[in-house]
């Protein structure tokens, strides 16, 4: 075995991109769902220097690292991956969709980016079927303010998941306010060629197509203690986030 030469049967490429401390942690994310765009400098630059070795590596899991038009990485599973993924929920599908529809928006320029938790309920309930999203909630709604407050407690939580798949950064340790990044493209792919693509993000919503992804989207499902304190009381600090 030792007179095998390292080069026929690992790129020496591969293997720098293997023993670079940045790759445990990098790749711990990309199995977890997360999308890395540039706002991560160094990530993203490694994804950029060892894109095409990584695909080759990827690819024995039968997932595919994928890089998007906006410049983001992520992986892609196959029918028959063998890391373990789960599917979003309806209402994670829609939180998405409304994320990309503001971030679209004329209000992103105008709010230096930042939007609230509040606005993205707003919108939320403005566009989406406000009696379809109740019975997300609970199958007898009545529309009642319960109804309501559980509702958002969801849709916090959604943001919260969407904020570990690396679609929006929290401002520091104050989790009622947000910047969107460009990964949330992910729930905006068939509106990239259209000539308003706000006008058709939010045909996609009000029609109900916000419910649908390419081939699923993997995420790491459990929730850590972090989530659970951030869902139950949103003054609470985050995880890292971005400033």
């Amino acid at each position: 075995m030792s007179s095998i030469n390292i080069e026929q049967m690992m790129p020496v490429k591969l293997a720098q991109a293997l023993a670079n401390p940045l790759f445990p942690a990098l790749d711990s994310q990309l199995r977890a769902g997360r999308h890395i765009g540039s706002d991560e400098l160094d990530n993203h630059a490694f994804l950029m220097d060892y894109q095409e070795f990584l695909e080759t590596f990827y690819a024995r899991y039968n997932v595919e690292l994928i890089r998007a038009p906006e410049g983001f990485f992520y992986l892609r599973p196959r029918s028959t991956t063998l890391i373990p993924r789960s599917v979003l929920s309806e209402l994670d599908m829609m939180t998405g969709k409304i994320l990309c529809y503001l971030y679209l928006s004329p209000e992103r320029l105008a709010n230096e980016g930042i939007f609230t938790q509040q606005e993205l309920y707003d919108e939320l309930v403005n566009f989406a079927d406000e009696n379809k999203l109740l019975r997300l909630v609970n199958q007898r709604s009545t529309g009642s303010d319960l109804d309501r407050q559980k509702l958002h407690e969801k849709m916090r939580a959604s943001l919260n998941r969407l904020r570990r798949l690396g679609i929006v950064w929290f401002m520091g340790h104050d989790s009622s306010k947000f910047r969107i990044s460009e990964a949330v493209f992910r729930f905006g792919a068939d509106v990239r060629s259209g000539d308003d693509p706000r006008e058709a993000q939010l045909r996609m919503i009000r029609d109900g197509e916000a419910m649908s992804l390419e081939n699923g989207m993997a995420v790491n499902d459990e929730p850590d203690d972090n989530e659970s304190d951030t869902e139950n009381n949103p003054s609470q600090p985050a995880e890292d986030e971005q400033e």
